[in-house]
């Protein structure tokens, strides 16, 4: 069980981290602008790639100057 949730895990950020800013941006704009229904599911998925961008920022924001100072190429 534990096996198949590490696997679960790193298929979802694996899959929303190349499609995390177009379904944010894609479903706020058919949320908002084309008035579509509730879907629980979505929400939820909406929000875990918010959540995804979020954690992008932090980390960017933490640790963004020292891994640029340490990569001398």
């Amino acid at each position: 069980m534990k096996k198949f949730l590490k696997e679960l895990y790193g298929t979802g950020m694996l899959f929303f981290h190349f499609l995390k800013w177009p379904f944010l941006l894609g479903f706020g704009y058919l949320y908002i602008f084309k008035n579509f229904r509730d879907n629980y599911i979505l929400e939820i998925l909406w929000l875990y790639c918010l959540f995804l961008i979020i954690k992008d920022f932090i980390y960017y924001f933490r640790h963004g100057n020292r891994c640029k100072k340490d990569n001398k190429l």
